[in-house]
């Protein structure tokens, strides 16, 4: 699989990458009444210091860099449910929380870990071509990394459509 889009670099005001971003975070509990999809993008980030504003700005296709240990907490699928509502393409970041991981794969929504990527040089506005299968990540200006390409159990889960799509066979 391949990706291309504008990337949004989750730095802090120091231009580090940040760390440790939480469900809560990610899609605040105050909005856990919200059942449609369709209507969880507006909240994305919305409980992130300096980042308030990311669902006004995002646009469908785009891709999300963070640092380590994105999604950590709860099990709260909102928290990529979100991602989705808004046409998030992919999310990269230096690690994961386990269980926002399991969540991201078994519904389909794409996730690429790249430990180290801070190094790389992205930022916030360039646009990247990812390859899934390599984990190779190249923007316009020249920076490239590699981040770990899918699992096949990864891949086929995503081009399935989801987890329960991929344990019947059927796909969307």
């Amino acid at each position: 699989m391949n990706f291309t889009g504008r990337i949004w670099v989750l730095t802090d005001k120091d231009g580090r990458l940040i760390d440790d971003i939480d469900t809560d975070m990610i899609f605040h509990n105050r909005y856990l009444a919200e059942t449609d999809i369709a209507k969880m993008g507006q909240y994305a980030l919305d409980n992130l210091a300096g980042w308030k504003d990311f669902a006004e700005k995002a646009r469908s296709g785009d891709i999300v860099i963070a640092g380590r240990n994105f999604g950590a907490g709860s099990s709260r699928q909102q928290a990529v449910d979100c991602f989705k509502s808004l046409g998030v393409a992919l999310l990269i970041a230096e690690s994961f929380g386990a269980i926002y991981k399991r969540n991201a794969i078994n519904s389909a929504f794409p996730i690429l870990e790249a430990p180290g990527i801070s190094v790389a040089g992205f930022q916030t506005g360039d646009n990247v071509k990812v390859d899934s299968e390599s984990g190779e990540i190249r923007g316009e200006k020249g920076a490239r990394f590699y981040g770990r390409s899918f699992s096949k159990v990864q891949a086929d889960i995503v081009a399935a459509g989801g987890l329960f799509q991929y344990a019947s066979g059927q796909e969307e």
